[in-house]
């Protein structure tokens, strides 16, 4: 792994996660500067890895169940019942893909859940547009599919995942 630093969300991250954010589009949703910051005030672990040069490579933001969020996929998990530790969005960046810092944020993630007492945690990748890497990427950490569906007026399909939040 490369010489990364992860730590939580500040506001002064707020603009090169954004354009990290919109970099990555398709693959995750472009949003405003007040859409991002109302998402990170939702969320229990807004998370950044910065490079050497202190910039913001990665980001990565998880809410648990109970919050106003009105994401078609978030509301399909709310509604099943059980409790989940949703990720939202992780985006890693060129210079930091193959480093391992997406599995450090997503172990974040399940200390998080173990905390709150989750029993699991929730993901969706894009079928259509297609996203390979973040299958992969999911199915290598053992999350495993349990629906798709069609969002965004039928314009998106995705995979919904979980995995158990475990020991």
């Amino acid at each position: 792994m490369q010489n990364l630093r992860m730590r939580v969300m500040r506001e002064s991250d707020l603009a090169q996660v954004l354009a990290l954010n919109t970099d990555a589009h398709p693959a995750v949703n472009t949003l405003t500067e007040d859409q991002m910051r109302t998402l990170v005030g939702w969320c229990d672990v807004a998370l950044v890895a910065l490079g050497r040069d202190g910039s913001v490579i990665a980001f990565l933001l998880s809410l648990g169940g109970g919050r106003p969020y009105e994401s078609e996929n978030y509301r399909w998990f709310e509604e099943r019942g059980t409790r989940h530790q949703y990720i939202d969005r992780i985006v890693v960046g060129a210079s930091a893909r193959g480093t391992g810092v997406g599995r450090a944020m997503y172990e974040s993630v399940y200390e998080r859940a173990r905390e709150r007492g989750a029993t699991e945690v929730t993901a969706e990748v894009n079928l259509r547009p297609l996203n390979e890497r973040s299958i992969a990427f999911h199915e290598h950490l053992g999350f495993r599919k349990v629906a798709e569906q069609d969002t965004k007026d039928g314009t998106v399909r995705v995979a919904l995942l979980t995995r158990p939040v475990g020991p």
